[in-house]
């Protein structure tokens, strides 16, 4: 069982870190206001609102950002402001047992999927695939349900995804009790081969993504395929893939992408979950069993906080 995070408390400090590609300024600036009106205070990673290039900051600057947070004993979470690129490249050189002795609430999603494997591989820790401080939490499109997921942090909370948040669709029946893993597709490709591989053996399976037509999520599905991902996974939950057009003429379509890998799979596999690049954003804990239930179709998580 993973190490769960104590909960946050009014008047708690977040630590925000920039592991990747820098955030929007105006955007960043705008949604420390809703970390207020959550009882929060904050403090900036020293060098959190650095630029280089498409990276916020050198590695030497991201990875000492990170490891200073878990050790700052005034900072009882840590919450990322923006996704992009970047995060892999500082994983491995991340002091994992600073990660593990000072377990501490981790907040992000998108290019952080590489820490959140990484952190439960090898800190055992529960860290939280949410919406960030930048790209969706300053902009006015960021929803009530994606602000109410922080309550999670805030008290041991069990999650229930129904369809009266969105419609459902069983690609598969069947239903699934495991470890919740996962994350962005494409990231979670990118640990295949690496000592921060993606362990789905008995345990349930999220996958989102953004950016990526048809052909590309195949791509990205047939990797996982041949990696055997797919051989003892207990369930698999479809996030939000969005942005996915393509001008080309001749294409399949996603939901047949999807048929073609899953379809023949003996495990429960649901779709239409609004979890990703999307709004609303149900936030999940990472790390902590949940049951897939594909005839009802629904999903529920114990908490990822004590």
């Amino acid at each position: 069982m993973r190490i769960r995070p104590k909960r946050l408390q009014k008047g708690d400090t977040v630590g925000i870190v920039s592991p990747s590609s820098p955030p929007g300024r105006d955007e960043l600036e705008k949604s420390l206001l809703f970390l207020e009106e959550l009882g929060l205070n904050w403090k900036f990673a020293k060098n959190a609102k650095n630029i280089h290039g498409y990276l916020a900051g050198t590695d030497d600057e991201r990875l000492a950002d990170l490891e200073e947070m878990f050790l700052d004993p005034e900072v009882k979470g840590i919450i990322c402001s923006s996704g992009g690129y970047g995060a892999g490249r500082i994983t491995e050189r991340l002091d994992m047992e600073i990660v593990k002795e000072n377990p501490k609430v981790f907040w992000g999603f998108s290019d952080i999927t590489f820490l959140h494997t990484a952190m439960g591989a090898y800190a055992n820790l529960v860290t939280f695939h949410g919406p960030m401080l930048g790209p969706n939490i300053g902009k006015d499109t960021f929803e009530p349900l994606s602000k109410k997921m922080f309550q999670q942090l805030f008290e041991p909370m069990e999650l229930h995804y129904t369809e009266d948040i969105s419609p459902l669709e069983a690609i598969t029946s069947g239903v699934a009790r495991g470890e919740l893993i996962g994350g962005n597709l494409s990231l979670l490709t990118r640990t295949i081969g690496t000592k921060f591989e993606i362990d789905t053996a008995g345990k349930i399976l999220l996958i989102e993504d953004i950016g990526e037509e048809a052909a590309r999520v195949d791509s990205l599905l047939n990797q996982l395929r041949m990696a055997g991902k797919f051989n003892n996974v207990a369930g698999i939950v479809v996030g939000d893939f969005a942005n996915t057009e393509t001008k080309k003429k001749w294409t399949l379509t996603l939901d047949e992408v999807f048929d073609d890998y899953f379809s023949a799979l003996n495990v429960p596999v649901v779709k239409g979950f609004k979890i990703g690049h999307c709004e609303p954003h149900f936030a999940v804990p990472l790390g902590v069993e949940a049951k897939l239930d594909a005839d009802a179709k629904t999903l529920t998580i114990l908490p990822g906080v004590e």
